[in-house]
């Protein structure tokens, strides 16, 4: 009979720049023996590490349980990112805290301390926070396995501009609402509650292929629509951009989806954001797309 493992909660932090940033991790008590994949959850504008876990009914602190990964949600400079944005008004960027470096203590802190996987670091990103985790892309690819992008598009050129970016390819995997009144799906002008604008971004599609590109793929993408149990407002459908040799890039399209995160509870609330599809599990799409539904060797 399959258990759910215990999951021991910690609070971390590490100095950077002058500045105490903090983190909470959890960790399974598997029994397993050598290191285990790391995931880094980085959460959305006006939102916290304990907001976003509560935003997700706490179903990605199950991400990767299988194979022991240890998930570390990392709390934002007064609640928001310094991603690559030229149009971010954020305290995060007028005061030009310096979030790669914090993404790289906490890695380091991380395989020091809970025995990650240098070479199996994965992020995961909603919103701000998917904006945050394109910048790691563009400066820090080197230090990652793979990336998952919620809520989230591809600045336009003119928005966008990443330190020094480099080009190695990564794994990318995207969810997105057709509905988000936030970040729209069909691209254009991003904003915060219909103020505050985030600057242009390009479509969902757009995005995709735009890291399929980089990725080196050039075959055209398939669509799969997911079968749900039962028919009801929102649909998914499955575009894999897929090469031999080439890292993947797959979106998923929420069909009347909102500027959430798609999982089989029910959590977020409708207003403002849009309607939560619950007939996809995030959670478990992501653990998939990153190779970590395998348990590793026991001890």
């Amino acid at each position: 009979m399959n258990r759910t493992p215990e999951i021991t909660v910690s609070s971390e932090s590490v100095e950077i720049d002058g500045r105490t940033r903090t983190m909470t991790v959890l960790h399974h008590r598997l029994p397993i023996s050598g290191t285990v994949p790391v995931v880094l959850v980085f959460h959305g504008s006006m939102q916290t590490a304990a907001a976003i876990r509560s935003f997700t009914a706490n179903s990605f602190d199950h991400i990767g349980e299988q194979s022991g990964a240890i998930v570390a949600y990392l709390d934002g400079y007064k609640r928001h990112w310094n991603d690559a944005r030229i149009v971010n008004s954020s305290a995060a960027r007028t005061n030009h805290v310096d979030d790669v470096a914090f993404a790289n203590a906490a890695i380091d802190l991380l395989v020091r301390r809970y025995c990650g996987d240098s070479s199996q670091v994965h992020a995961v990103g909603f919103s701000n926070g998917g904006q945050m985790v394109m910048r790691l892309i563009h400066e820090i690819p080197s230090a990652l396995a793979g990336a998952a992008i919620l809520s989230a598009t591809q600045s336009v050129p003119e928005n966008f501009a990443p330190d020094s970016p480099q080009e190695q390819p990564l794994p990318v995997m995207f969810v997105h609402g057709t509905q988000d009144p936030i970040t729209p799906y069909a691209g254009g002008m991003a904003k915060m509650y219909r103020f505050r604008p985030r600057g242009l971004g390009l479509s969902a599609q757009e995005t995709a292929e735009y890291y399929a590109r980089r990725n080196g793929i050039t075959t055209a993408p398939t669509t799969t629509p997911l079968v749900a149990a039962e028919a009801g407002p929102t649909r998914v459908d499955r575009t894999d951009y897929h090469q031999q040799d080439h890292p993947p890039v797959v979106l998923y399209t929420v069909h009347g989806g909102g500027h959430t995160i798609p999982g089989p509870k029910k959590n977020t609330p409708r207003i403002i954001m849009g309607r939560t599809d619950h007939t996809f599990d995030s959670a478990e799409a992501i653990s998939e797309f990153f190779g970590l539904t395998t348990r590793k060797g026991r001890a």
